[in-house]
């Protein structure tokens, strides 16, 4: 009788055990883009970080796969994989994609410098307040180049239009 006891303690601590590990999520960060007239729309991905809701120690760097990406070739159902991380399960609060200085604009076949103000800087942030419940949990990031890149006095200018879907 004690060892069965014993047994049956020790399969529930096992399965204790197991479960405090399901309590971890891969997050998986996506990007996608809406259609626009400009010929392609290249932004220079340096990193992505991820702000938690209890998580007082800031912004927290994910593996980021880090280079130019031509927003336009990601459209009509296409994205790509740009970072990843695996996290105890919690709120995402926000997102932070910092971008490099390599950014540009290609209209009518002529290639032009894209400003981005801030964005290698404090980077474009995203709201989200998602809670990670899954094992895996992908956040797409949809950006609009058609209502995010301004052509004005001094040449073309990012004013990001950010979604999460």
């Amino acid at each position: 009788m004690k060892k069965r006891l014993l047994g049956c303690l020790l399969f529930l601590a096992a399965a204790s055990a197991c479960k405090k590990d399901s309590s971890s999520s891969t997050l998986h960060v996506r990007l996608t883009d809406a259609p626009t007239a400009l010929d392609e729309v290249n932004v220079d991905l340096v990193q992505v970080n991820v702000k938690f809701a209890s998580d007082s120690a800031g912004w927290v760097s994910l593996q980021t796969k880090p280079g130019i990406y031509n927003l336009l070739g990601l459209q009509n159902g296409v994205d790509t994989l740009i970072a990843q991380g695996t996290f105890p399960s919690n709120e995402v609060k926000e997102i932070r994609l910092v971008l490099g200085s390599r950014n540009s604009v290609v209209a009518d076949g002529k290639s032009f410098p894209l400003t981005i103000p801030s964005g290698s800087e404090s980077g474009l942030k995203i709201k989200v307040n998602k809670h990670l419940a899954a094992t895996l949990e992908t956040l797409l990031i949809d950006f609009d180049a058609a209502l995010s890149i301004k052509l004005e006095s001094g040449g073309y200018k990012l004013r990001p239009v950010l979604r999460i879907k």
